[in-house]
């Protein structure tokens, strides 16, 4: 049986497709950019990748034998007034494109939709599913609520929260209730509903076994992790404050924290549970499935990570493919080198560089720059990094994105999307006579953008000298 799997780098996608090759489907996965699907050699020999963008009238043939299909595809993050209009072009787009396949399944993972009054974000959800029902194909649709499980949005706020604020003030909408499910249960579900004929042209709730309020999933959390924790409920926060609150203490982008907190007032709880009866599944609790995503995180083993979406940061995939090639006019660097005794483990601190293990010089200046960059709208550093060894093309890297990692030739290109007047480059790699080079190569905007790169040039001189001191003697 052959599958499409669309949005195959995303955080669902990602956790989907080493299930699916395991069960020996053919898959095919559809991304955007393929340089940013994060698997290693052997899993992209296993399976056919096409670029797509569904938001995009394009004319790519997609093959003719696709039996099922996951539409895995969102724009929430990318805007806060019509991510709805491009969810619904993405699905009619999807629905054309797969109308030249022998498609027979569909399978959508949506959101709980059963109250009257719905946030944007639940009613763009609903817009796409009865779009989707106008294909010639079964559709299958799940509506699940708060996902839990390493680097999941909703999981990994939850936890910046939790870890950082030991006292809280919270808005009303931290009473509104959910039914978290654990992202174990929600790939079980995805992966039992394929070419299952009960399910066809079929919509289920997927809620967890737990019926919380956002307050007390924060108090269960502390609880689990043994963290002191108090909340005090205040009326008077309104849905505007409490979208900046979640941007400066989280990792969240501002777009998203506006669509979470307008989801947050609407409650997602359900009685159905079908699917749950007809699979003889039992879920996870809500403590479990807190236990399990620390696993996870303290074994290094996180799959994937929405952080390391393009919505996480500044630039659109266009912008930053314009990025890869590092100009050289109109440019003022900073370039440094050193000979390196053991390549090898020069190489590992570069690929270890940023998130938990800091910039290995004057990492409290990085941290300032972190938390300036943070009051002007940026990324700031708190996204981190997915996995502290490995590094692959689009990850997020702190306030940075990867646009180039290749160990065997020993380089490591970084692009800024921290707020600065211009557009900044920083390049590591090692040559053929074991001389480490870190090239800073920053394009500025005006005449504000000289400025800044001059007011900058006592910092760069002896940070910069430090990093690449510490990374060519580990």
């Amino acid at each position: 049986m052959k599958i499409l799997l669309t949005g195959a780098n995303g955080y669902i996608g990602m956790r989907l497709l080493p299930l699916l090759l395991k069960e020996n489907y053919e898959v095919v996965c559809a991304v955007r950019d393929a340089e940013r699907l994060s698997v290693d050699k052997e899993t992209k020999a296993q399976i056919e990748i096409i670029e797509i963008d569904f938001l995009e009238d394009n004319s790519v043939e997609l093959p003719e034998d696709i039996d099922v299909a996951y539409y895995l595809i969102h724009s929430m993050s990318s805007s806060t007034t019509d991510f709805d209009e491009l969810e619904a072009k993405s699905a009619r787009n999807f629905i054309k494109m797969v109308g030249t396949t022998k498609i027979k399944q569909v399978i959508y993972l949506s959101g709980i939709v059963n109250q009257k009054e719905l946030s944007k974000h639940l009613k763009s959800r609903k817009q796409v599913e009865n779009i989707l029902r106008e294909g010639d194909f079964a559709l299958t649709v799940l509506r699940a609520g708060i996902i839990v499980g390493s680097g999941s949005a909703s999981f990994e706020i939850l936890r910046d929260l939790c870890e950082k604020l030991p006292f809280m003030i919270t808005p009303k909408w931290v009473n509104t209730k959910c039914q978290p499910i654990a992202i174990r249960d929600v790939i079980f579900y995805l992966t039992n509903v394929i070419d299952k004929k009960e399910c066809f042209n079929q919509s289920f709730d997927i809620p967890g076994p737990d019926t919380l309020s956002y307050k007390e999933m924060m108090k269960t959390y502390a609880e689990v992790r043994e963290l002191p924790l108090t909340i005090v409920n205040v009326p008077v926060m309104t849905p505007k404050l409490s979208s900046y609150w979640l941007f400066f203490v989280t990792a969240t982008s501002y777009k998203l924290a506006q669509n979470l907190v307008d989801s947050m007032k609407v409650d997602v709880t359900t009685k159905d549970r079908k699917l749950e009866q007809m699979l003889n599944y039992e879920l996870i609790s809500y403590k479990k499935a807190i236990a399990l995503a620390f696993d996870k995180i303290e074994q290094n083993q996180v799959l994937s990570s929405w952080k390391d979406s393009k919505v996480s940061g500044r630039f659109s995939k266009k912008d930053l493919d314009r990025y890869i090639k590092v100009p050289k006019y109109g440019c003022l660097k900073d370039h440094q080198h050193t000979k390196v005794d053991d390549v090898q483990k020069s190489l590992d601190k570069i690929w270890e560089i940023g998130g938990k293990n800091g910039w290995y010089y004057a990492n409290f200046l990085w941290r300032i720059r972190g938390f300036i960059d943070k009051l002007f709208g940026g990324v700031g550093l708190r996204r981190g990094r997915t996995n502290i060894a490995s590094i692959n093309p689009g990850d997020a890297l702190d306030f940075w994105r990867v646009l180039y990692a290749d160990k065997a030739e020993k380089r490591l290109l970084l692009f800024a999307e921290m707020r600065v007047p211009g557009e900044a480059w920083l390049e590591f790699y090692i040559d053929d006579n074991d001389i480490l080079h870190q090239n800073a190569t920053f394009r500025p905007r005006g005449l504000k953008g000289r400025l800044y790169w001059y007011s900058m040039l006592p910092f760069h001189y002896f940070i910069f000298a430090g990093m690449l001191n510490r990374i060519a003697n580990p």
